[in-house]
């Protein structure tokens, strides 16, 4: 049975999980955001410039180096823009997959325990009942942990694959424009 000092243990632990959690939720709002803005600002400087050089333009040439420095560089910045929300998002979401396992892993042991006691206190001829309902528990936490190694797995192939797109997604370079005179 549980005492008064173990369920405010227990809730005082919950609590300082729930604050801990909600930091990191904060944390990768904060820089989600600081990313968005300095991608903002980024773009918008991008953006005067490009108008700046496209009100330059003299002929098909310049026009067509232009839109190929543009296409580019759309590229490699939207790649650097998807690795770095990947990279935030990806440590947020470990920080609540490791909570996650702690909860998983106090419950499977708790469990264990009250299973125990209950065997222990058993009226005889229980044995038969409550080994099933071992057997259950022990399965349940099997089928538990299965689950959470088939979710890592899938998060590792998921990055893996993020980061070889990531590597091989860059627009082609063109080829020099040829002159109309020259044919």
């Amino acid at each position: 049975m549980l005492n008064a000092d173990q369920v405010i243990a227990a809730h005082k632990a919950n609590i300082d999980s729930f604050f801990a959690l909600s930091n990191s939720a904060f944390e990768g709002v904060e820089k989600l955001a600081a990313l968005n803005l300095k991608t903002g600002k980024t773009s918008l400087a991008d953006a005067a410039a490009l108008t700046t050089d496209l009100l330059a333009v003299k002929d098909a040439t310049a026009f067509g180096a232009i839109s190929q420095g543009l296409a580019q560089s759309a590229s490699e910045k939207a790649t650097a823009y998807g690795k770095e929300v990947y990279e935030i998002v990806s440590a947020t979401a470990a920080v609540f997959s490791k909570a996650a396992e702690g909860v998983t892993a106090d419950g499977q042991q708790k469990l264990a325990a009250l299973v125990d006691s209950a065997i222990k206190n058993a009226p005889a001829g229980s044995e038969q009942a409550l080994s099933l309902v071992k057997a259950t528990v022990a399965a349940a936490n099997d089928a538990i942990e299965g689950a959470q190694k088939a979710a890592k797995q899938a998060a590792d192939v998921a990055e893996a694959n993020f980061a070889q797109l990531s590597s091989s997604v860059m627009l082609p370079k063109a080829a020099p424009a040829k002159s109309r005179r020259a044919a």
